[in-house]
């Protein structure tokens, strides 16, 4: 048997299985993602991100839900991958530049003594195109009427390098549903015909302009307590329905995320995320010896 070195760590709850895979890497990271997130019978997390060589970057993001699906983006992910290879010695710019699925994203830590304090991402462009987020329909999707399970349901979908559909409740009874109700409502949307590839949905309470409630589904890991493409999604879709200025705090069940969707200089139109990421434990566990192959 081989032995797979691993990292877990966490951004407002959103917690993933991270492994350095510069010179070897897992065969299969797919079903690998599927075993080690089991909260029951693996490690428990939201999926697995591998921390790979990129030819156009400082590193590569490559990231599985726990469903073994692959994702795209995640915001909160990106932040403990930086912060795993500047505390890890791989990478020395600060701000580094990352490949993902989504494009190449730019991440500046805050250092205190040394060590990461926080991540601020530059999230990029938010793409509102109904075709290109993916949906079912052309143009913008703002306050846009859905059919959801026989309930006319207002949404606005945004995609930050994955689809997002955002929903703003008027009380707070979404954040006080049981679980297995949540997931039930989540599913509906994630699987609604209307998104061809699947699609998060955050439930958004708007309690000021600049102070936003979120509960989120995420399409291939289920309910997770934070999701930073989400929080930058709904910040967006706040902004365009005016139910929020451009920057603002989004309050997750993991923490808070600091949100900016900028308007003018040089980076506008361009949404800025900053919060924490977190080490929780390292480890290693057993894998087959054909389940490790080397980096090519």
């Amino acid at each position: 048997m081989a032995t797979l070195d691993f990292t877990k760590m966490q951004g407002c709850g959103n917690d993933y299985i991270y492994v350095v895979a510069m010179g070897a890497r897992p065969a299969d990271p797919a079903r690998l993602s599927t075993r080690i997130s089991d909260r029951h019978f693996g490690i428990g997390a939201d999926g697995l991100i591998m921390l790979t060589p990129s030819n156009n970057a400082d590193l590569r993001m490559e990231m599985y839900n726990a469903d073994g699906s692959r994702g795209d983006m995640c915001g909160n992910g990106i932040r403990c991958l930086a912060r795993l290879a500047w505390e890890r010695g791989l990478v020395r710019a600060n701000p580094m530049v990352i490949e993902t699925d989504a494009g190449l994203r730019s991440v500046e830590l805050r250092l205190d003594g040394g060590k990461v304090a926080s991540a601020t991402v530059d999230m990029g462009e938010p793409i509102l195109d109904g075709r290109q987020i993916p949906v079912g329909a052309d143009g913008r999707i703002v306050d846009y009427q859905l059919e959801v399970d026989g309930r006319t349901e207002r949404i606005t979908a945004v995609s930050m390098g994955n689809p997002h559909c955002v929903v703003f409740v008027p009380n707070p009874a979404v954040f006080q549903l049981a679980d297995l109700d949540f997931a039930a409502l989540g599913r509906k949307f994630e699987n609604h015909k209307f998104f061809p590839k699947r699609v998060n949905t955050e439930f958004i309470l708007p309690e000021s302009r600049r102070h936003l409630r979120m509960r989120v589904w995420e399409r291939g890991s289920g309910e997770t307590w934070a999701c930073g493409t989400g929080a930058c999604a709904a910040l967006v879709a706040a902004v365009l329905n005016d139910r929020a200025e451009r920057k603002a705090t989004l309050e997750l069940r993991g923490g808070k995320l600091e949100i900016e969707w900028r308007e003018t200089g040089a980076d506008a139109n361009h949404v800025f995320m900053t919060g924490n990421a977190i080490e929780v434990f390292r480890g290693e566990i057993e894998v087959g010896d054909g389940e490790i192959i080397p980096v090519s």
